[in-house]
């Protein structure tokens, strides 16, 4: 007989949020984390009085009111809101692109003189953008290509624009106004006490085995559940029989200041020149508004993917879209598994759309008419069960 109802592969925010949704409910839940932390990728730790966004930086934002509200029982968020700029030759530029960005370039003060600069400078096609770099054109011209999207883009997917398509610059905003928030949601934020600690009292009362690597014991760990949530590589979980799917991978270069107490003046510079080979720097302190006499900066490197490195965004290109096709027909005849997450659905995921992800996966697996959601504190149990485990 099965110890618990669920077996959740990976302490990140799907697997967090979905253990705590069941356990809620009074299901018996066993999280399996092969690091040494909680969190994934949104893993923060202080350093010198600075918490530090250990795996790139994580701006938490939403229209969701429901999301913004079940985060809010597990921690309170200060009122960051990502302004970055762009190092481009020597210059700097207010990003995303906006009413200041075009005076810098062209000198235009208004919306309407706006307006006309980019028309002019559109680059016009006799047909539908094929790609990246012909939708960037066909939008905003060359200049601004040039700057803002060709180097940078290159240096992030290792690949020509011409090769890549148009969705993944489609997201970044291009306004009229001198609104240079990169998020365009009404709740925005970071958690003061870092993400690690948000994604802990998730955990709280739920069994959390850490540095244990599922595929260490597999059989194991599948018989010890009535089902398996999988937040981890799907490949992975299918011992790559279909082949294995590209991702994004990174390096992140962190250094500590002693003497310098604010090295760029902003949380995010990103450098869209191409002989330049990382593609921003971090400065973390600017995240929660620290005063110090040092401070800590992190340089982003991109790199050649290997299945032996931390994946970050998967490469949704028509060859692995489809190999992940196949390899989700797989887990749908498995029939005792639960997929989730970025790795899992292999798709870009903000961390608001997987915290809601999560919540419609527990109401999928166990509905509810109506679950309490106090903005503080932790809602009680549906139904009473002892506590099972602690941290391990």
């Amino acid at each position: 007989m099965e110890k618990y109802d669920y077996v959740i592969v990976g302490a990140g925010l799907f697997g967090a949020v979905f253990a705590r949704q069941m356990t809620d409910r009074g299901f018996r839940c066993l999280v399996l984390e092969r690091r040494t932390h909680v969190g994934g990728n949104c893993h923060t730790e202080t350093r010198e009085g600075i918490w530090v966004h250990v795996y790139g930086p994580h701006i938490f934002h939403t229209d969701r009111e429901e999301v913004w509200a079940y985060v809010r029982r597990f921690c309170t968020f200060n009122h960051f809101v990502n302004r970055p700029k762009v190092f481009y030759r020597g210059k700097i530029f207010s990003f995303p692109i906006n009413l200041m960005t075009l005076y810098q370039l062209w000198g235009v003060s208004t919306p309407r003189e706006a307006e006309e600069a980019l028309a002019r400078k559109r680059v016009h096609l006799d047909r539908e953008p094929a790609n990246l770099e012909e939708w960037v054109l066909s939008q905003v011209g060359r200049e601004i290509y040039e700057i803002f999207i060709r180097g940078y883009t290159e240096k992030q997917w290792m690949r020509s624009p011409r090769e890549l398509p148009a969705s993944i610059v489609q997201r970044v905003p291009i306004r009229l106004n001198f609104d240079d928030n990169y998020y365009s949601h009404p709740y925005q934020g970071i958690p003061v006490n870092g993400y690690t600690d948000m994604v802990r009292k998730m955990l709280e009362g739920i069994e959390v085995r850490l540095n244990t690597d599922f595929f260490d014991a597999r059989d194991y760990w599948l018989k010890q559940g009535r089902k398996v949530v999988y937040t981890g590589r799907i490949d992975e979980f299918f011992d790559f029989r279909l082949g294995e799917l590209a991702y994004r991978t990174l390096d992140f270069r962190t250094r500590f200041l002693p003497d310098v107490p604010d090295y760029q003046g902003n949380a995010v510079i990103n450098y869209t020149d191409r002989e330049i080979p990382f593609t921003r720097v971090i400065e973390h302190k600017h995240f929660d508004f620290r005063k110090a006499p040092h401070t800590i900066v992190t340089e982003e490197y991109p790199v050649a993917w290997r299945k032996d490195l931390i994946p970050y965004y998967p490469v949704n290109d028509r060859r692995n879209n489809e190999i992940y096709r196949r390899y989700r027909e797989m887990a749908r005849k498995h029939g005792r598994l639960i997929l989730g997450g970025r790795l899992a659905e292999f798709r870009y995921y903000d961390m608001d759309q997987v915290i809601h992800a999560a919540l419609k996966a527990a109401e999928k697996e166990a509905p509810v008419e109506r679950m309490p959601i106090p903005v503080r504190g932790r809602a009680q149990p549906l139904r009473k069960r002892r506590a099972h485990g602690a941290w391990k």
